[in-house]
């Protein structure tokens, strides 16, 4: 019987080649693949595989895999199987080697190895993938050249905010202001309602976008153009934007998919702590082979979303780092539009903590004295960002404001404003129960100055282009 001693087949690919040397080169792996071959071997034996035909009689390649208790690397040989009662040994040792030791091997198909080997690379390259979640993400719209540059804007933002401080309010009555909430307003009442009582009281006219925030990135983009021209033709005034979270990826949306329609109409937009770029927690909740996985974070979401709140999973997919890059390359932002980036980092100090946020109230039924009482519904919503910052910071050595980083919040050819003071991702729309220090802005003081910053911005654009049509 005619034996032939093969390195590896020519079908086989470089990393194959490369896998089965790591398995051999570790005799802890050497034995682990032993097993997993021998293993393979009597389950396609006694379970239908689906591709595996099982032991031909005739041209049948085999492979020898010694002992566990076998030193030095894995000899492969094949062998002409003529009969199945033929009684001659099928494989031979390295020079030196003894035919009782080439007995103790076992035989199984080589293509058996390969796909062990091939499932190891896979489990590899998974863990890998798993321990990176989201780190190459992270900042992609910066590390992008072909995208146009942003401008600080953080000086003059202040400059203005301490104007505001001394009732210096320079915002124009000759537009419109529409605050558009994010993702899950429709279970926060008092969204953005102290901000636009604070508009009214200058005599603005402000509007708060009753929009279902659980809804996707498209859908709300549809109902925040039909918002805009609702605006328009019943004011004949132009319309300002100002996006928190959500809202902003969702308000920069319309103006992507339906600039055409709304160039006339809108006069510039602020995007305030919106994962423009993607958010690394809604990226490592759904995204595949991240942690979500392990801990079936996904179909809690599903239930959340769906079952709880009435709303669409698609919702957070939207503004994973993949769906991001997905939108942006098939409708980016024009260029002409004036934008504001605003984004902060989350305090992670032990006072945070004990820090609680009025998201709603409670009404009583009306007393003897004909009055209703009103009790505060509260959060610790400043200790849940705390935690989110702390965990972005240790995975990913990234400072964010809990949900959003800072690199994935500057919106490309925007003036960007990037304050020091330490503000999470909730307290740019609910009141803190407890007053702002005197010598600290309130979100109402933080929003207009963001809104002024973005009429500097617009006149600036505007003065440019008509030097330039000159």
């Amino acid at each position: 019987m005619n034996t032939s001693l093969i390195q590896v087949d020519d079908s086989c690919s470089a990393d194959t080649i490369e896998d089965s040397q790591l398995f051999l080169s570790v005799p802890a792996l050497n034995q682990a693949a032993s097993y997993l071959a021998q293993t393979a071997s009597f389950l396609t034996q006694c379970l239908p595989v689906p591709g595996y035909l099982g032991l031909s009689e005739e041209g049948q390649e085999l492979v020898t895999l010694p002992p566990a208790s076998a030193e030095g690397r894995l000899s492969i040989q094949t062998s002409s199987v003529e009969s199945a009662s033929t009684n001659s040994s099928l494989g031979q040792a390295d020079s030196g080697g003894s035919p009782s030791q080439e007995n103790t091997g076992q035989m199984v198909p080589s293509h058996v190895f390969q796909n062990g080997a091939s499932l190891f690379q896979g489990l590899v390259e998974r863990a890998r993938k798993t321990v990176r979640g989201s780190a190459d993400d992270i900042g992609w719209l910066q590390r992008d050249h072909n995208l146009p540059r942003t401008e600080d804007g953080t000086t003059r933002f202040l400059e203005i905010l301490d104007s505001v401080r001394k009732n210096e309010h320079r915002l124009p009555d000759s537009v419109v202001y529409l605050l558009v909430p994010g993702l899950f307003s429709n279970h926060g009442p008092l969204y953005f309602v102290k901000t636009k009582a604070y508009f009214s009281k200058m005599g603005l006219a402000c509007h708060i976008a009753k929009i279902h925030s659980e809804s996707s990135v498209s859908k709300n983009a549809r109902e925040i153009k039909e918002y805009i021209e609702e605006i328009y033709w019943g004011s004949r005034k132009r319309v300002l934007l100002l996006g928190h979270s959500k809202g902003g990826v969702d308000s920069a949306a319309a103006l992507s998919l339906y600039w055409p329609q709304l160039k006339d109409k809108v006069a510039g937009l602020v995007l305030a702590q919106s994962p423009y770029g993607g958010s690394p927690v809604a990226s490592d909740i759904l995204r595949e082979g991240q942690l979500g996985d392990y801990v079936r974070l996904r179909k809690i979401m599903e239930i959340l979303v769906s079952k709880v709140l009435k709303g669409d999973l698609q919702a957070l997919e939207d503004l994973t780092y993949k769906k991001r890059k997905e939108f942006l390359q098939q409708h980016p932002l024009p260029l002409e539009v004036p934008i504001v980036s605003f984004h902060t980092e989350a305090s992670i100090t032990p006072s945070v903590l004990t820090a609680l946020s009025h998201v709603a109230h409670l009404e009583l039924p009306i007393a003897a004295d004909g009055n209703s009482t009103r009790i505060p519904v509260v959060m610790p919503l400043s200790a849940a960002m705390a935690a989110c910052s702390q965990l972005l910071v240790a995975r990913y050595g990234e400072k964010s404001d809990g949900l959003v980083t800072r690199k994935d919040a500057e919106v490309p050819g925007s003036v960007v404003v990037r304050p020091e003071r330490k503000l999470d991702h909730a307290w740019m729309v609910y009141s803190s129960v407890k007053e702002e220090p005197g010598d600290q802005a309130d979100t109402s003081q933080v929003c207009e100055a963001l809104l002024t910053l973005l009429v500097e911005v617009a006149q600036k654009r505007r003065h440019e282009m008509a030097m330039k049509d000159e």
